[in-house]
């Protein structure tokens, strides 16, 4: 196995875990409560220009984001892809009943979509190296925007974290070094997000 294959196994395995102890909430994501993930999916939906529209949700645990989308616009077509078969499971049996919603075991969508976003799959690096994160993290968010047509969102936690609570076992990521990699590598249209109250930013990269 590569390194990066064994990395994500341990990933997998980890938020296979939350999922079993908390069950199909925002703790079984690893966040801290609903009204923090309600926060960042504000964020990320900002990206979306278009009242109808396709989307790769990747690392999207078990889908909670529809719901969310849902509330806002009343056709999409969703395709969720995450690494923890538990999560994949869980998310096909909360929208069975959903049309054009359907997800993937993996690390990569199937098929380009307009918009591409992930959220919170870069925080929980467990005991693997800066180096070694911070290559997974570029190699996702390159794959963001093959895998998307119209623009891609993703969020980090911030390196300007309160040093006091910042916890080794978490990565936190550079905003002004991701700002200038897409804009230099994406799109002049790109937009950072360090407003909202948590410990993290948001990245939305519009494709012209």
């Amino acid at each position: 196995m590569s390194k990066t294959t064994t990395m994500l196994s341990e990933v997998a395995d980890y938020f296979s875990g939350k999922l079993a102890e908390h069950g199909q909430s925002a703790r079984g994501v690893d966040w801290n409560g609903e009204e923090s993930q309600f926060n960042r999916f504000t964020q990320l939906s900002r990206i979306i220009q278009t009242p109808q529209f396709s989307l790769n949700d990747v690392g999207c645990g078990y889908g909670a984001i529809i719901d969310h989308l849902s509330a806002s616009y009343p056709s999409f077509s969703y395709h969720g892809c995450d690494i923890s078969q538990a999560m994949i499971e869980a998310g096909r049996a909360r929208y069975a009943k959903r049309p054009d919603t359907h997800f993937t075991l993996g690390t990569t969508p199937p098929a380009v979509a307009d918009y591409a976003i992930a959220s919170g799959i870069f925080n929980a690096r467990l005991g693997h190296s800066d180096a070694d994160w911070q290559r997974y993290i570029e190699d996702t968010v390159d794959m963001l925007h093959t895998q998307s047509s119209k623009g891609f969102a993703f969020n980090c936690l911030t390196t300007y974290s309160d040093a006091e609570k910042m916890r080794p076992d978490l990565y936190y990521s550079d905003p002004c070094f991701w700002f200038d990699r897409c804009k230099k590598r994406y799109s002049r249209q790109v937009a950072l997000l360090h407003d909202y109250g948590l410990y993290e930013f948001t990245i939305l990269v519009r494709k012209p």
